[in-house]
């Protein structure tokens, strides 16, 4: 069944349990590098904001056998869990005053992103964008983002160079860097997947023990944290730490792997791997590039490899 014809169904079918007082409706969401997901929106007159609930997963599931009943139930359990129990007063966005503490930046594919590059307000930076979002923090939808469109920018009577400003000070302050060991990073997970009762092999246990050139660098949250390096002076620190200008590839949208270069001299390698990893571990909209980059810690730049 093609995700169009099992979304429709699922609308259906979720016009049918709820009844009376609802409108269900499909909506398609353009996401990070034009990728395009078909989400389910449940609307009352007593509420104005629903959580876009994805159906992705959901058709996959249903392909390998879960049946639409147990579907059903799992999207009200998630509807009824994330949806305000009341009205939320989004006023507030319409006043530049109140929104530009949280206004902050990410980074994007500019060759992915050409159609949304359009309505948005972005620099330009090597082969990538800088682009900006508002970072939602309340009772009644907890935390996330709301990306800022050209008609914000006119509403708000601003331009880039002053949502540049704020969001360089901003997200530093709200998305503070952090940056490991790749040792560390494997224990945290195996440690998780231990708990999740998954053994991890012998051979990746050994290899904890064996020194690991490779950092990660991301925000505390490991949200958005690719963008950690365009934080003043983060990458300079750790170059000089290292004693060693620094690879960095994108891991993704939300972090990147920093390698001193005295480590390995084969470029082509670590590209295979950027590749590899984009294609095969990685959802497609997380993927921030299959660029390699080098930030030399002399010139102080970031360059394209």
């Amino acid at each position: 069944m093609e995700m169009n014809e099992f979304a429709e169904k699922v609308r259906k079918a979720m016009v049918e349990v709820l009844g009376d007082g609802y409108e269900v409706k499909l909506q398609e969401v353009q996401k990070n590098n034009g990728v395009r997901l078909q989400g389910l929106l449940i609307l009352t007159e007593k509420q104005n904001v629903s959580p876009t609930i994805y159906l992705k997963p959901f058709w996959e599931a249903y392909e390998g056998g879960v049946t639409l009943a147990d579907l059903i139930k799992k999207i009200l359990q998630i509807y009824r869990e994330d949806t305000p129990g009341e009205c939320v007063d989004m006023s507030f966005f319409r006043d530049f005053e109140k929104v530009k503490d949280r206004i902050c930046y990410r980074l994007i594919d500019a060759g992915q992103n050409r159609e949304l590059l359009e309505k948005i307000p972005h620099i330009p930076f090597l082969d990538l964008a800088i682009c900006f979002y508002y970072a939602y923090e309340g009772n009644a939808l907890g935390s996330g983002s709301i990306l800022i469109y050209h008609t914000h920018r006119l509403l708000w009577q601003t331009d880039v160079t002053e949502l540049m400003s704020l969001a360089q000070t901003n997200t530093e302050r709200l998305f503070p860097w952090e940056c490991q060991s790749m040792e560390s990073v494997l224990k945290e997970i195996m440690e998780q997947e231990q708990q999740e009762g998954c053994v991890p092999e012998e051979e990746e246990r050994q290899q904890l023990h064996e020194e690991i050139p490779m950092h990660i660098l991301s925000n505390r949250q490991r949200v958005y944290g690719a963008a950690c390096i365009l934080y003043h002076g983060v990458l300079k620190e750790l170059a000089e730490k290292s004693g060693a200008n620094l690879y960095i590839l994108p891991s993704s949208v939300h972090e990147v792997i920093l390698l001193p270069d005295h480590h390995t001299e084969d470029t082509q390698q670590l590209k295979n791997m950027i590749y590899e990893v984009n294609r095969t571990q990685l959802e497609p909209e997380e993927v921030l590039s299959d660029s390699l980059y080098y930030f030399d810690r002399l010139e102080q730049n970031v360059r394209i490899i």
